[in-house]
């Protein structure tokens, strides 16, 4: 029978956790975030109770954010919020009868699934309320969840500023029928 090192094996272990450490907070700080959907303002698109990860590298190194990305913000409040981007820097923007306007020319959205719409819009009479015409900082976006009339965004908060976004993108990886990346 072999003699056992103990104290080479707890230091071979404590390495092994202080890298597996290190190696979870590079992850988690400069590439991917993990997120927890507790809502249902971005339904069709995004499901309540899914899980998964957020790109941070996009935002935090890139500052890479388009029209219509879906992103995870952070509220004065300290809620995260998943929305999608409908209004950049500089833009002016407006809703009327369910009509995008970013200065003052219709935008078409086509994420939705005009099924939904159309069923939500026989309940409500409208999908997105009337939003007056709002011009955004240098520094802020306009967000909205995809389930407009259940969604608590920007037209409650205000536009948010691009520091608060806390990644973009999500790939989903619980419930595994929806396993893969959210556009």
């Amino acid at each position: 029978m072999k003699d056992i090192n103990w104290k080479a094996e707890i230091l071979d272990f404590l390495k092994t956790l202080l890298i597996s450490f290190i190696i979870i907070f590079v992850i988690t700080k400069f590439i991917a975030r993990p997120v927890r959907v507790n809502q249902n303002s971005m339904y069709p698109t995004v499901i309540d109770q899914s899980v998964g990860v957020t790109n941070i590298f996009s935002v935090e190194v890139l500052h890479d954010i388009n029209r219509f990305d879906i992103v995870v913000v952070k509220t004065d409040d300290g809620k995260n919020l998943i929305k999608r981007v409908v209004g950049l820097p500089n833009e002016t923007l407006s809703f009327k009868n369910d009509v995008l306007y970013i200065n003052e020319l219709p935008i078409e959205q086509p994420f939705f699934d005009q099924k939904y719409v159309d069923e939500e819009k026989e309940k409500f009479g409208l999908f997105t309320n009337d939003i007056q015409e709002i011009t955004l900082g240098p520094d802020e976006i306009f967000c909205l969840g995809d389930n407009r009339p259940y969604s608590k965004d920007s037209r409650e908060y205000g536009p948010f500023k691009e520091s608060q976004v806390m990644g973009k993108g999500i790939f989903i990886l619980y419930p595994f029928n929806r396993f893969g990346s959210v556009d």
